[in-house]
This record gives C-alpha cells, structure tokens and sequence, in this order.
C-alpha cells in the first residue's frame, strides 16, 4: 500500500481533492469572517492607565507598588466601581438570577485586569463595549484607590490626634494648677523669686545692705518672709521646675499634634500617574483575522485528516476484494 504521507502521494492526493479543499477553506473563511463580526461577539476596547504609588509607607515585608496592588484589588474598591458605573445592569446580568454576585465579579475580573509591570508600576487595564466607560472605569479605580488610602491614613491619624488632643487636655489642667499654686505662693506668702528673694532677704537681716538707714529696715517683715521661704521654698523651687518642664512637653506635644492635624486634614493624592486612560478608537477583541486566519487553517487540517481517512478506506476494501 502507497505511503499517503510520502511527499509526492501527499502532493498527489491534495491535487486531486484541490476542488474540495478550495471550497471547504473558503467556506471556513467566510464563516469566520460572518461569525467573528459584531452581530456574534461583542467587540471590546481597551484602555489602560499606569501609576504608581506615593506617599504611603510599606506594610510588613512588601513594597510600596505591592501595597498599592494588594488594596486596589480590595473588595470595598470592586463594590464602589460597580455601583458607580451600574455594572450589573451594563453586564446584562440578572438580578433574579440566583448567583448574581458570583456572575457580576466573574464578569468584572474577566474585563478588569491589574498587575505590576517590569518596573514595579501598577498596570490597570479594563475592557468593555464603550471605549468613553473603560477608559473612565480606569480612572475610576485610581480614584476609589487615592479615597481609600485617604481613610485608612485618616483614621490612624485620628486615633493619633485623640490621643495629643488627650495630652494637651492634661498638661493644660496641670499647667494651670501649678500656675495657681506659684499665685498662691506669691499673694499667701509672698513668694515669687526663691533667688532674689533669699539674698534680699539675708541683705535685710543682716543689714548689710548700702545706701539706706538699717533702722528704715522692716525687721518684720524680713523674718516673715524668711520663715515663709524657710518653710515653703522649696515647694516653690519644685513647682517653678515642674512649670517650665510641663511648658516645654505641652509645646512639643503641641507640635507633634499640629503636624498630624495638618496631615489630617490635607488632600494627598497616593498615587503618580504615569500614563492616562484614554477611550480607544479601536477594538482590541476580537482580532478578526486571527480568527479567519485559524478557521481557514484549521478546517484545511481536519479536511486532510477526513481525506486521508477515505483514501485509506478505498485502499483497504480494494485489498479486500482482491484478496
């Protein structure tokens, strides 16, 4: 029996089937062309945005663009796309049918693709029939990701703000007492400077002093105010220090309390954007002649194979009945 996949019965064989496969791989080329049009499958466009991430610090053992990924792909960001652009109803998904929520993010992350590029950038690229929708459903999900890290920074430093703002409260109430204990040193008992006071004082008492009478010296009042200093100097020495220390921690407290507010309350965006989204003019799914291209190619295969098929089959029943 001839070897059909020798090269010259091959060529042979292809010649006299020329009819056949001629017509089968237009047929095969028409159907494609008719099958891969629009009234078969939905043409996609594309439109993908690059960026990467600022102003945040990394969690644990990962980068900043690893962080940035990991959030951006987070469900309550998955929710709010779809919400904003009414996917359930763009997706034609029903919603009596009973595995909604599994059809809807089936049918997000099959049209919604993020990754890291080779330079550690993050790639957002969305598919869909409206070219103006996908492009806005990648800037979108930039947006939802800046309001979402916004939050996460926001509460953290809220908890951090309480706790200054509780601090201050504190160092203010105690700041205050101490203020009230030296004024009642001071107008009680007279006491306002340990120093000066202690060497006027021993000036007084031991009439040492230049320039005036010592019998014009209050005596009196000198011994008063040396037992009042005698007794209650260093309780004033103690608040004064405790003062001026309470004084210096409640302004850097302060400090460290109005860099967070000021953090707080700012508009940062968290990432830098490196290449916009744009609605494309042309469709990315599907590529139409790749499909002509493997339905002419593939029914030309399985045409061969059916042929070698029947020749075969002729060569055996003619054995047969020569036999």
């Amino acid at each position: 029996m001839d070897n059909y996949f020798n090269n010259t019965s091959l060529i042979r064989l292809l010649l006299k089937w020329k009819y056949h496969l001629v017509v089968i791989f237009v047929v095969a080329v028409v159907l494609g062309a008719i099958f891969s049009g629009p009234a078969f499958i939905t043409p996609l466009y594309k439109s993908e945005a690059i960026a990467y991430p600022a102003n945040i610090n990394a969690y644990s053992d990962e980068s900043e663009t690893e962080q940035m990924l990991q959030i951006i792909q987070s469900q309550d960001i998955v929710d709010s796309v779809v919400n904003k652009f009414n996917l359930m109803e763009h997706y034609e998904i029903d919603p009596e049918y009973p595995y909604w929520r599994t059809a809807l993010m089936r049918a997000y992350h099959e049209n919604v693709k993020i990754g890291k590029t080779m330079y550690e950038a993050i790639s957002i690229v969305v598919f869909d029939k409206d070219p103006q929708i996908a492009a806005d459903m990648a800037d979108a999900i930039l947006y939802f990701y800046n309001l979402k890290i916004a939050e996460l920074h926001r509460s953290k430093r809220r908890e951090v703000i309480q706790m200054y703002d509780g601090q201050l409260i504190a160092k203010r109430a105690l700041i205050d007492s101490l203020k009230e204990q030296l004024k009642d040193l001071g107008t009680t008992y007279g006491l306002i400077d340990y120093s000066v006071q202690s060497q006027e004082i021993m000036r007084g008492y031991l009439k040492t002093f230049d320039g005036s009478d010592a019998r014009a010296v209050n005596t009196a009042g000198v011994n008063e105010l040396k037992e009042n200093i005698q007794q209650l100097g260093g309780k004033l020495l103690t608040t004064v220090e405790m003062l001026q220390h309470e004084s210096r921690t409640y302004v850097d407290i302060k400090v460290d309390y109005e860099q967070e507010l000021r953090f707080y309350n700012s508009n940062l965006t968290y990432s830098n954007v490196i290449s916009k989204p744009y609605p494309s003019d042309k469709k990315a799914y599907p590529v139409r002649w790749i499909i002509v291209a493997l339905a002419g190619v593939g029914s030309l295969l399985i045409a061969i194979l059916v042929i070698f098929a029947i020749e075969n089959k002729k060569k055996l029943t003619d054995y047969s009945s020569a036999a």
